[in-house]
């Protein structure tokens, strides 16, 4: 058994690389010592780790490790996974949308960091704890899944009302922007959470294609820990994506990219 870890700065994702299987666990960050301890009690060829953390780990391991720089080893897993699961890409942009958003431009032999952004998960969490009060991840992105955007964001249909627009009409003209129309509506923790994941996945959606356009790909994969349990920023990047016309790839397992990758670096 060979284990990579991905150690960031909000999960910890662990991969147990057997010969016949894989297996996939996230713990957090705050539970770093009881994965170190693990780590030291695991009779294993190989232990690789990457992340923020990654030498905080390193330094309490009884054993020798290998440590490498996260962005390699994220696109070295995702190369990996993209196969296995049966898109042969020549070239494509990658999201990695964990607590923060790091953007990169794979050509099928090496990768270049291009760009990122501050917009994440990390966003979703403290901007929905401040308009909601909710601190649990899972319990932000369930709530957010009912949630009625058009009451609280501003699509270009609605100033075009009666004429026929001159881009699409499902496109956001002003994120919270149809507030102030509503006045008389009652926002419920459902419509404000929904309306954050929706600018979130808009921005990187955004930043991600504008990326894209400048290295003549139409390819956009997105990985990352954020679309953990949250089938609307999922559905919000795939459609944006779609919608701007380039084509999305959301990669299952995706959030242990780096973590797999460590092992086959």
């Amino acid at each position: 058994m060979k284990i990579g870890i991905d150690a960031g700065g909000t999960l910890i994702k662990i991969v147990q690389d057997y010969a016949d299987k894989r297996e996939y666990n996230t713990r957090l960050t705050t539970e770093i010592d009881d994965v170190i301890e693990w780590l030291n009690q695991q009779d294993c060829e190989s232990i690789s780790l990457t992340g923020g953390n990654a030498a905080l780990i390193n330094e309490k391991l009884n054993f020798d490790s290998r440590v490498f720089v996260e962005f390699d080893a994220a696109a070295k897993g995702l190369e990996i996974l993209l196969e296995e699961q049966g898109h042969f890409l020549d070239d494509y942009i990658f999201t990695n949308v964990g607590t923060g958003t790091s953007i990169h431009f794979s050509n099928g032999n090496s990768q270049q960091r291009v760009g990122g952004v501050g917009t994440g998960g990390g966003m979703i969490q403290g901007l929905g704890y401040l308009l909601t009060g909710i601190k649990d991840y899972k319990n932000l992105t369930d709530t957010a899944q009912n949630g009625n955007r058009d009451i609280i964001d501003l699509k270009v249909k609605h100033i075009y009302k009666d004429s026929e627009p001159p881009i699409s009409g499902d496109l956001t003209a002003a994120n919270f922007g149809n507030v102030l129309h509503n006045l008389d509506t009652n926002f419920t923790e459902a419509d404000k959470l929904a309306s954050v994941i929706g600018v979130v996945g808009e921005v990187i959606t955004t930043m991600s294609i504008t990326v894209a356009r400048e290295h003549n790909t139409e390819n956009v994969a997105y990985i990352g820990s954020s679309f953990h349990n949250n089938e609307l920023l999922k559905e919000v990047v795939k459609d944006y994506t779609v919608l701007r016309g380039f084509k999305p790839y959301y990669i299952e397992y995706g959030a242990f990219s780096g973590a797999l990758g460590a092992i086959h670096l």
